[in-house]
């Protein structure tokens, strides 16, 4: 195992640190907990939070600060937070209006941050949450019983962040969440699997011509494996299957999320976008928005994933466009 590190034990505990010298004017971390809170100033509007297991950097601490997150909790490596670092974050990001909580589709984020929903209802915080479940690649995982949540939850992040600070209320923003979350689905695919430092070895193995579809986030097993093909091949086969859960129509909108699993370098993301692009105008699908880049890795996972989201409103788009201040968006 290769790493720029020190003790493997102390690895989230010295990136969040790392975090706040870098982004010093954005975020702060809360004093004894694995929480980073946005310095914007607290105007009486809802917050809101995620978070999960480390490793998938710059999800979600990337993604705290105006315009986005209030706060985001972060695990132990590919491991859930626990209820009372979520019921800091709670605490933290709660302006009075409410606390919203966007939670990926893992049981033990599930259990987690319902349980420090209870606690902070009963210090009379009002909390709502949505799950997210975008990846269609597989049904039910290691981690869970029903789609996993995986780069999609970004987008999630970036409308409703925009809808918590232009004054939405926490009823409004749960009837948001609840509506474009359906409308979001990814699909995935690695090269390699993941180090998860505290163990020293990639989580699985391929062979050195071999890739897989559908893995998660976690390295949880995919749908298939295969000799490897030239990009086009892979974009094909991740295009299809997401026009083919989506169905889509004359007229429909979409945007488009590449999203790098770790380890693939800009270059490669890019030669797949164009493949996409080619891909997406011979079926006449309108993109009017896409985004690129390493947004919810896997460690060093070689790979990435591909997210489509259905613009079925236009104040959706408007969301994703608008300005915001965090570290990493």
């Amino acid at each position: 195992m290769k790493k720029i590190i020190n003790q493997p034990e102390h690895v989230v505990n010295e990136m969040l640190q790392g975090l706040v010298f870098m982004h010093g004017n954005l975020v702060d971390r809360l004093d004894g907990y694995d929480v980073i809170v946005r310095k914007a100033e607290k105007r009486g509007k809802v917050g809101l939070i995620s978070g999960g297991g480390s490793g998938h950097e710059p999800s979600h601490a990337g993604f705290v600060g105006k315009g986005m997150l209030s706060a985001a909790v972060c695990g132990a490596v590919f491991t859930s937070p626990t209820p009372d670092q979520i019921l800091e974050a709670i605490k933290a990001a709660d302006e009075g209006a409410g606390v919203f909580m966007v939670i990926k589709n893992y049981s033990g984020d599930i259990m987690n941050f319902e349980m420090a929903q209870e606690l902070a209802e009963m210090e009379g915080i009002e909390v709502a949450s949505v799950v997210v479940d975008d990846d269609i690649a597989v049904e039910n995982s290691l981690y869970t019983q029903g789609r996993r949540g995986v780069a999609g939850t970004i987008l999630v992040h970036k409308i409703l962040g925009h809808a918590a600070e232009t004054g939405k209320s926490l009823a409004e923003i749960k009837a948001l969440a609840d509506k474009i979350v359906p409308q979001i689905k990814t699909i995935g695919l690695a090269l390699s699997g993941a180090t998860v430092p505290e163990v020293g070895k990639p989580g699985f193995v391929l062979e050195e011509d071999e890739f897989e579809y559908g893995v998660g986030i976690h390295g949880e097993p995919g749908y298939k494996k295969e000799t490897l093909q030239p990009s086009k091949i892979l974009a094909q086969e991740l295009v299809s299957k997401l026009l083919q859960d989506f169905e889509p129509q004359a007229n429909e909108s979409y945007g488009v999320l590449i999203n790098g699993l770790g380890a693939t370098p800009l270059m490669e993301q890019y030669v797949f976008a164009n493949d996409v692009a080619q891909l997406l105008a011979d079926k006449q699908i309108k993109v009017a928005y896409h985004k690129i880049g390493n947004y919810m890795t896997s460690i060093d996972m070689a790979g990435l994933s591909l997210t489509f989201i259905k613009l079925a409103d236009s104040s959706w788009l408007e969301a994703l466009v608008a300005p915001v201040e965090t570290p990493a968006w």
